[in-house]
């Protein structure tokens, strides 16, 4: 006997793939990040020994590929001015002044990529269970809120945490701070937009891995997910380093600091490069 049919799968209140009888025989399956990257849905009709794809309208892959182009774009340029900044404050190249104005410019871009990303979750096409095995296209919206959702609750947190960061990045060109100002007004927020970018990674892959860990090694998308979770972590080194030492007014470890900045923004630029092939 084969195994029973699984219909639904995920972790916690998150569906990542459901599975479902049509109508006319065979079943569809519909998996989260296949559907909103590339507008795909699995399809095997009766009998047949494989499934096969379906997409979804044209009007729908026309989106998913702009958005995704847009995303991408925004995070290999995005990640690519976060390392030469790094590279500025490590080589002693600039001023601090320089160093924030390189690194604004790249938040920036973050905050393009984080919100076009989540704009590609609002708008990506949607299936309908238990009907015909295809996705459906709606009308087009810059917003909405489904925190059920693992897609929408993983690029929002993203989004927020690229907000953060902007908190983080303004706040650099202030002068004349003192020790406690800087941890509180340029340190904490530096933390908490790392943070934010580790549970959005955490998220992700939930949402690809279904619930379970997992290593696809030929999935796109998980080594995607990988590098730049990868990227979140190197990041988070970086803002644990960058705390300013009330008794002596210097950084814990300020080598660590620049050079976990500029491989963390090499990773996501490195995602964003990844991220120009995962389209339909």
């Amino acid at each position: 006997m084969g195994q029973p049919e699984q219909p639904a799968e995920g972790a916690g209140p998150f569906t990542t793939r459901l599975t479902w009888h049509l109508p006319g025989g065979g079943t569809a399956v519909w998996e989260s990040r296949l559907a909103r990257r590339r507008g795909l849905i699995a399809v095997r009709s009766p009998g047949a020994p494989i499934s096969r794809h379906t997409s979804a309208d044209e009007v729908a892959l026309r989106r998913l590929r702009r958005l995704n182009a847009i995303a991408a774009t925004a995070f290999i340029i995005g990640g690519a001015l976060f390392a030469a900044g790094a590279a500025v404050a490590q080589f002693g190249s600039g001023d601090a002044t320089t160093c924030a104005s390189i690194y604004f410019a790249g938040g920036l871009f973050f905050n393009t990529g984080g919100y076009v990303s989540l704009l590609q979750v609002i708008n990506a096409p949607r299936h309908v269970p238990g009907g015909e095995g295809r996705l459906v296209t709606h009308s087009w919206r810059w917003w909405s809120y489904e925190p059920t959702r693992v897609d929408w609750l993983s690029t929002f947190v993203l989004f927020a945490g690229t907000l953060v960061f902007a908190v983080d990045l303004l706040d650099s060109f202030l002068q004349g701070l003192s020790v406690q100002q800087i941890n509180r007004l340029i340190w904490a927020p530096d933390v908490i937009g790392c943070l934010l970018f580790l549970i959005s990674g955490h998220l992700a892959f939930v949402e690809i891995c279904h619930g379970r860990f997992c290593l696809r090694r030929r999935s796109l998308g998980w080594w995607i997910v990988a590098v730049n979770q990868l990227g979140s972590v190197l990041f988070m080194v970086s803002a644990l380093a960058a705390f300013t030492r009330p008794a002596t007014g210097s950084l814990v470890n300020a080598d660590i600091a620049n050079w976990a900045t500029l491989t963390g923004a090499s990773c996501f630029s490195l995602g964003g490069l990844l991220q120009l092939y995962e389209r339909p």
